[in-house]
């Protein structure tokens, strides 16, 4: 069965599907330091029925971009709140396919494990790709948070019926945190740690800067600017629908 012959077409089909490949994420450490890191993040159609998706490789420690790659492709599910993996996941899979390397650890804006069915969208791409994921939100979807610094840095952890489920990091002085959590195959202290090191001038990490930035000149259909553009070059396709 290919990952697509069972994608929901309804909410209810989407949170039994979520209910049945929870148990299959993995929270571990991972096998090795990493040597390369993604970004992956998605833009959408004014009209909302087709999206772009982007995977941008860096280099690590030192986050050079090293490799960009865009997709597109229809909107596969609505909106709703803790079901946006039925919605992105297809693009983001099919982004992270098109590279010609193999992240060690992924960055995907949206939910790890800090979701009300323990399956966010960095959960469920690295279920379905096999790959360790963060999830690097930019809002809770649930758990409660301790008090925040308003300084860059500063952390507090995120818990969940009891557990710890995530953190809640300011990644600048000032601005709304980010809200951390594993997604498959990396273990929390990693997936804090790991974010940390990708902070830098702006709110997002800087992996998954590079992705948002890709996914929307892709859509308004710019090329990347001098700064971004990767050694590998650029590649794009489509998925057919």
């Amino acid at each position: 069965m290919t990952v697509f012959e069972y994608w929901p077409r309804t909410v209810a089909a989407a949170r039994a599907w979520q209910e049945r490949l929870r148990p299959l994420v993995e929270l571990r450490p991972l096998p090795r330091p990493p040597r390369s890191l993604a970004g992956v993040d998605a833009a959408y159609e004014k009209d909302d029925r087709r999206l772009f998706g982007a995977a941008v490789v860096v280099s690590w420690p030192d986050l050079k971009v090293v490799e960009t790659v865009g997709v597109s492709g229809p909107v596969p599910f609505p909106y709703i709140p803790g079901l946006l993996s039925w919605r992105e996941a297809p693009i983001l899979l099919a982004a992270l396919q098109k590279l010609t390397q193999t992240p060690d650890v992924v960055l995907v804006d949206g939910q790890g494990i800090a979701h009300p069915r323990r399956l966010g969208l960095a959960s469920h791409v690295g279920l379905l790709a096999g790959i360790p994921t963060i999830g690097c939100a930019k809002s809770r979807l649930c758990g409660a948070m301790g008090e925040l610094g308003r300084e860059k840095g500063s952390v507090c952890p995120l818990t969940m019926d009891g557990m710890r489920v995530g953190w809640v990091l300011r990644s600048r002085t000032g601005c709304r945190p980010l809200f951390v959590s594993p997604g498959h195959r990396i273990s929390l202290e990693e997936s804090l740690a790991i974010v940390q090191k990708c902070l830098g001038p702006y709110r997002l990490p800087l992996p998954l800067r590079a992705a948002h930035l890709a996914a929307n000149q892709q859509r308004r259909g710019t090329a990347a600017p001098a700064g971004m553009r990767p050694a590998a070059g650029r590649t794009e396709m489509t998925i057919a629908g």
